[in-house]
């Protein structure tokens, strides 16, 4: 696949993320230094991991900051927006916050998520099918783990409609696409089956079972 598509990937998953990083961090009411943070976090916090465990060291936000500088840029333009429209914000954000934060961590863990495998398959690693898999899933959730610790929130990846769940099919589905449909079709096929599978659950309620405090 042209470089120039990775890259194009790359940073609309940046924005995606570094979009729902700053607006955890205003609904929790933190400076702009904490949204700045929050955004970087969970744009690139997930590829750092991966990047740690295959030995990629330093980590592809540090060898090529442009990700970084993305997620920055983007952390100041939704804090500006909500600093200026105050009074706007307080009333429509708890309205709309649900909504964009799904469309915004969908888009960004399905981005991720296929560049995980994506960096798996390149690697040496590629045969360890396992890895692969479990590279995808920790690109795709892991920023959005560290997003919601660092928040003081249970990460959303263990409450909100099959969340991390969608990540581990996309990145079955992109293994074995890649094996016998070729790269372009992988990355392609792994991408639409976390939207779709986003998409369903969010619209039909799917949640997987949990065991609640009144015994439902």
């Amino acid at each position: 696949m042209p470089f120039s598509f990775d890259f194009c990937m790359d940073i609309l998953g940046t924005i995606a993320f570094a979009i729902s990083g700053a607006m955890v961090a205003i609904r929790k009411e933190m400076d702009i230094f904490g949204v700045n943070i929050l955004a970087i976090v969970t744009s690139v916090g997930g590829g750092m991991i991966r990047d740690l465990l295959i030995g990629n060291v330093p980590p592809e936000m540090f060898q090529n900051p442009i990700y970084t500088l993305v997620a920055v840029i983007v952390a100041n333009i939704v804090f500006a927006f909500a600093y200026w429209n105050k009074k706007n914000v307080k009333r429509t954000f708890l309205n709309v916050y649900e909504k964009m934060l799904f469309l915004f961590d969908t888009l960004g863990l399905a981005v991720f998520t296929v560049d995980g495998v994506n960096a798996g398959m390149h690697s040496e690693y590629a045969s360890n099918v396992f890895l692969v898999v479990f590279l995808g899933v920790i690109t795709g959730v892991g920023g959005g783990v560290l997003r919601d610790t660092m928040a003081n929130e249970l990460p959303y990846i263990f409450v909100k409609h099959i969340y991390a769940c969608a990540s581990i099919l996309g990145a079955i589905a992109t293994v074995y696409c890649w094996k016998y449909l070729g790269e372009n079709t992988a990355i392609f096929a792994g991408f639409i089956v976390i939207l779709i599978i986003r998409l369903l659950a969010a619209h039909f309620q799917w949640d997987l079972p949990r065991v609640t405090k009144k015994g439902d």
